[in-house]
């Protein structure tokens, strides 16, 4: 069986050489049918039918928001000169885009040269959306079934509050592993959830996953493997600000930013997904407009939720090895699963060797066979800088994935799908977790090298 770790005790298990090389490394409802759908990454502005929100311009012009479609982008490089102007893709099409943007936005697309057409029956306040706010849990109801099942497996689960949001919510961490109260010399790895605040359905996935996990334990001859050989850590919530504003209202306001407020300007919020201290703002993959859905922030971590999971990330840095050997973080929509780098086209940079890509590769495409995703480099969509993948590799070499989840596409609901699917979609993901538990003791199996890498 397992023996307790000394708290400052150095390893030369697993991954002692790659850490040396790299633990230093820092520097609605319309389907086109003619369109083969590549999908989604969640980097969408407010939705079609978005309330708009107070800190938005009063020019009702501008408040109209309607979801377009931009002809005549066939490469990533021509998606990536319209995600530049700071404007965010909604949906990524054989050989154009879906974008999300009020009247003034759309026109000043425009006036740069881009092709917009508007599609039918997405003005706000459109009867289109596919879902209620009480389809899903809100952020008291999600806090309270991690404490029912802290309460309920205890020596299974624990929960601790690693932070806390700008408006001051607790941001948790939930540790599910056999002997949970002891830290064990066992490969860690991360989940995390919501960093985009509409997108609901991941945090479903963190509340699915923790009880499959729970109840499964002793019953389930792969899973109890699993948790008698590994620490588990779900973060169900990264931005729990956000997700409380979206759904506050009784009605979506397709919000995806935090809510912390931007010195000199009217805008709310940072984009979480490009605040991480990776290439930050390096490559023209987010915006420094502060009006922008992909906002960047005005410096790396200076969103308080991305220092917060930062944080706990570093402190799993014990005896100068980082712990959390792998990691998920879950944004919708799309149903794609995406590794590094994202701020570069190049396949390998610094950093990430053709072995580390291939085993990314490897194992990434064998989840996908599992859920039916496609599986991709990042920046095959377009260029994205500042993100949790980037920052976890390169920064603390922990091997970091995308899911990207349910729908493929707008018409099954974009980011609010029917609560009728929650069950159906959060488990269609259990065995591609269950492949990266038990991959994370050592990646580099996956191509073979298991000798050179993990001795």
């Amino acid at each position: 069986m397992r023996t307790p770790r000394a708290p400052q005790e150095p390893r030369t298990t697993r991954r002692t050489r790659r850490t040396r090389r790299y633990g230093a490394a820092g520097a609605a409802v319309l389907s086109l049918a003619l369109a083969l759908t590549l999908g989604a990454q969640a980097t969408a502005v407010p939705g079609p039918a978005a309330t708009p929100d107070p800190a938005r311009s009063a020019d009702p012009a501008r408040q109209q928001i309607r979801q377009y479609e931009v002809a005549g982008l066939r490469t990533a490089q021509d998606r990536t000169a319209l995600a530049g102007t700071g404007t965010a893709i909604d949906e990524v099409l054989h050989s154009s885009v879906l974008i999300t943007a009020d009247a003034g936005e759309a026109e000043r697309l425009r006036k740069l040269g881009y092709e917009l057409t508007p599609l039918a029956d997405t003005a706000e306040g459109a009867d289109f959306q596919a879902a209620a706010p009480s389809d899903y849990h809100t952020y008291a109801s999600m806090t309270a079934a991690v404490n029912d099942t802290v309460a309920r497996y205890p020596g299974l689960v624990s929960s601790r509050v690693i932070g806390r949001s700008h408006e001051g919510r607790d941001i948790v961490a939930v540790k599910v592993s056999a002997n949970v109260a002891v830290d064990e010399d066992e490969p860690e790895i991360l989940f995390t959830h919501n960093q985009h605040a509409r997108e609901h359905l991941t945090v479903e996935m963190a509340l699915y996953t923790l009880d499959e996990l729970t109840s499964q334990y002793g019953r389930d001859a792969r899973v109890t493997e699993l948790l008698d050989t590994r620490e588990i850590w779900l973060i169900p919530s990264v931005n729990p600000d956000g997700k409380h504003y979206d759904t506050e209202s009784g009605a979506f306001r397709s919000w995806r930013k935090n809510r912390q407020p931007n010195s000199g300007s009217s805008s709310i919020g940072t984009d979480l997904n490009r605040n991480w201290d990776h290439m930050w703002g390096c490559c023209g993959g987010s915006s420094g407009s502060t009006s922008s859905a992909t906002y960047r922030g005005a410096s790396p971590e200076s969103g308080p939720e991305t220092r917060v999971v930062a944080d706990f990330v570093r402190s799993r840095v014990v005896g100068g090895e980082q712990q959390i050997t792998a990691h998920i973080d879950f944004h919708t929509y799309g149903e794609l699963i995406l590794w590094p780098y994202g701020y570069t086209y190049a396949d390998t940079a610094a950093g990430l060797t053709a072995d580390d890509r291939d085993a990314f590769v490897a194992v990434g495409r064998e989840m996908a066979a599992s859920n039916g995703y496609t599986a991709q480099q990042s920046s095959d969509l377009y260029i994205t800088d500042g993100s949790i993948n980037d920052w976890l590799w390169a920064d603390q070499g922990i091997f970091s994935y995308t899911f990207e989840m349910y729908p493929r596409g707008a018409s099954g609901g974009g980011f609010y799908p029917p609560g009728s699917v929650i069950d159906r979609e959060t488990a269609r993901n259990r065995e591609a977790v269950l492949i990266l538990l038990e991959n994370a003791d050592c990646m580099y199996r996956s191509i073979g090298k298991e000798s050179q890498y993990c001795s």
